[in-house]
């Protein structure tokens, strides 16, 4: 069984599908055919993109009449951002540490002759 975040993951690393988040995102609840219209493609492909994207739980579809909108779920980006974030600080913490490493080496008492740019 593959867990949310891995869903969420596989679904974002088509390029396509990424473009209609991004739309929805910008330009809020939309319907497939206007979500479809500046592709290349059927409104049964961007369809199939948009049920990959339910699947992962990153959109959503409601009835509005005839209307079928699709809605950003925006709380299930909130998951990735905290996955990202945890390894962000992680890193920062290693490259203060490696920072703080290299200006103790820096700081070391060498006699540098400032016109030759070497230790005496």
């Amino acid at each position: 069984m593959v867990d949310q975040l891995s869903r969420v993951f596989q679904a974002l690393a088509d390029p396509t599908r990424r473009d209609l988040v991004a739309r929805l995102a910008a330009h809020g609840d939309a319907s497939v055919g206007e979500l479809a219209a500046p592709y290349a493609v059927s409104v049964q492909a961007v369809s199939k993109h948009l049920k990959v994207l339910e699947d992962a739980g990153l959109v959503s579809r409601s009835r509005d009449a005839q209307r079928r909108p699709v809605h950003l779920e925006a709380e299930v980006l909130d998951l990735m951002t905290a996955w990202i974030e945890r390894y962000r600080r992680q890193a920062e913490e290693r490259f203060r540490r490696l920072d703080a490493v290299l200006a103790e080496m820096n700081d070391d008492p060498v006699d540098h002759d400032p016109e030759e740019g070497t230790a005496s």
